[in-house]
């Protein structure tokens, strides 16, 4: 796990979040890619739900306290990061972290898609590499089972892929990329939920006043009746920061 010291580290609740701009975020990225050894490294992108679902994930906290980069991926973090540490922490999403690298390295970045429903990253990849002119490394769907995880591990290993996205859901994708990282032994590998998705067009990117506002996720839950049972785990999530910020408050 590596943290240089320009990074300041925060935690919220006992999961770590570095206090890191979208623009230093892609900086980092790129050194691991193109200028340090080569060398495997993970990347969280925290939102609410990862803290409500690690409550009863152990294998999930893991992967999430050793991950070599953990950014604030939603408003909800930014919020919490404020009333629990009293940080001003900026926002790096999922989406706008890939679509940054795809960018900026275009020609120069090879990239491995890993994840959604059968077919769904070919066309990922394609629109990709037309959008970016990014080279594909590799595609694989994120729907197998743990005993073939070592056979995805190493294709994704042997594809020499520069870039992992890893978009098996919350959970799963973090908990692989963590586990394989060693085999795998990719620069950059980041679980990015519906990122895939996004490229394939599959699935819509927030409107962009929602994005700028950092309130995706409400019109995300409000329009796909899938994400509906989202929402109790969020207020579970403001149940959690109130009651730790009263807890402080009484030790403190």
């Amino acid at each position: 796990m590596t943290n240089p010291d320009h990074t300041q580290r925060l935690t919220l609740f006992d999961l770590p979040l570095d206090n890191i701009t979208l623009d230093g975020t892609l900086d980092r990225l790129g050194d691991w890619i193109y200028h340090a050894p080569r060398a495997p490294h993970t990347v969280v992108t925290l939102n609410p739900e990862f803290i409500v679902q690690s409550r009863t994930q152990p294998d999930f906290v893991t992967a999430m306290q050793v991950a070599d980069l953990v950014t604030a991926d939603g408003v909800g973090i930014v919020w919490a990061a404020r009333q629990l540490c009293a940080q001003e922490v900026p926002r790096a999403p999922g989406f706008d972290i890939v679509q940054g690298l795809m960018r900026r390295h275009g020609a120069d970045l090879r990239v491995f898609f890993l994840g959604a429903k059968p077919g769904v990253a070919e066309v990922a990849a394609q629109n990709a590499a037309r959008d970016y002119g990014i080279q594909v490394a590799g595609i694989h769907h994120g729907y197998f089972d743990l005993p073939e995880d070592q056979r995805v591990a190493e294709l994704v290993r042997d594809s020499g892929a520069d870039l992992l996205l890893t978009a098996m859901g919350a959970g799963r994708q973090e908990t692989f990329n963590q586990y394989w990282r060693q085999v795998m032994n990719t620069p950059v590998m980041i679980g990015c939920g519906g990122v895939i998705d996004v490229l394939a067009g599959t699935a819509d990117l927030a409107p962009a006043w929602t994005r700028r506002l950092g309130v995706e996720w409400i019109w995300r839950v409000a329009g796909d009746r899938k994400r509906w049972n989202r929402a109790p785990r969020l207020a579970k999530f403001v149940q959690m920061v109130r009651a730790e910020k009263r807890r402080a408050a009484r030790s403190g």
